[in-house]
């Protein structure tokens, strides 16, 4: 079971509803600049969420004004002197992070509340579901500061969203992007209205949490591994196998079941 009681130096554990973990960011003086201890904290989170039976949907949002900033500045200032394999090093701390909250094996929404710059863009980018307030933008600010658009998987997963030529004209400008567009894009599944965000990304969780949670957990790994396959064969090999599996859960049985008694399942995720 997560530890609710456990104290982060950057982020706020919450359960807004059964089944339902938040997760915010929480340096809203700084903007939710990234740092080393956030990064480290991030990857621990989504270690515990990814043990947890009993989770069945994380929200990923910002506590006050925005989303994340990106990489906190007054901390970039030490970049320059770190050796190469130094900052390596760093780069690979940030990716592990990332890497994690995306790899979490259940859906991650993210409720981008504000400004999501630079590695908050990329840390967006790894949520399966973005819901955004009116206030929500984003900016790939990497080449505006001496560095590439090629960071913490921005370069895979954004042109994969929204297109290569829209994500080149955005990595190669560094312009922001405002709600509207973003959701006109396919960056934002929905802008919500300028309160009720989190309120619609409980909803959207309340759906997911009615439907089978091992049927949700294979639908979320069939759809990020068929994005990586080399062919339509390899898709279907992953499906088949999913399915055969999901045919020996007790939560099938349980759905066909209450389908022929006209009432709703009771799923129990085994």
């Amino acid at each position: 079971m997560i530890d609710l009681e456990q104290r982060y130096e950057t982020l706020l554990l919450e359960a807004p509803a059964d089944g339902v973990i938040q997760l915010t960011l929480n340096r809203p003086d700084r903007f939710n600049a990234m740092t080393v201890t956030m990064f480290d904290e991030l990857e621990a989170v989504a270690r515990a969420v990814a043990d947890d039976r009993d989770i069945r949907v994380l929200i990923l949002t910002g506590a006050g004004r925005a989303f994340c900033a990106g990489y906190d500045l007054d901390d970039a200032e030490e970049l320059t002197s770190l050796s190469a394999l130094g900052m390596l090093d760093r780069q690979e701390r940030a990716a592990r992070a990332l890497s994690a909250i995306r790899g979490v094996p259940v859906p991650v929404i993210a409720a981008v509340n504000g400004p999501a710059a630079g590695g908050g863009m990329s840390l967006s980018l790894m949520a399966d579901i973005r819901l955004g307030s009116p206030s929500a933008k984003f900016n790939a600010a990497f080449v505006r500061i001496g560095l590439s658009a090629g960071d913490l998987g921005t370069s895979w997963l954004l042109p994969r969203l929204i297109g290569p030529s829209a994500a080149a004209e955005i990595g190669f400008t560094g312009r922001v992007v405002e709600s509207e567009e973003a959701e006109r894009l396919g960056l934002l599944n929905r802008v919500t209205g300028p309160d009720d965000l989190i309120g619609q990304a409980l909803a959207m969780a309340a759906q997911i949490c009615a439907n089978s949670p091992g049927g949700v957990r294979m639908s979320k790994r069939a759809l990020q591994s068929n994005l990586e396959v080399a062919s339509f064969a390899a898709a279907l090999e992953l499906e088949n196998r999913g399915q055969a599996l999901l045919t020996r859960c007790d939560d099938m049985t349980e759905a066909l079941a209450a389908f022929k008694a006209k009432r709703a399942p009771i799923f129990s995720g085994r």
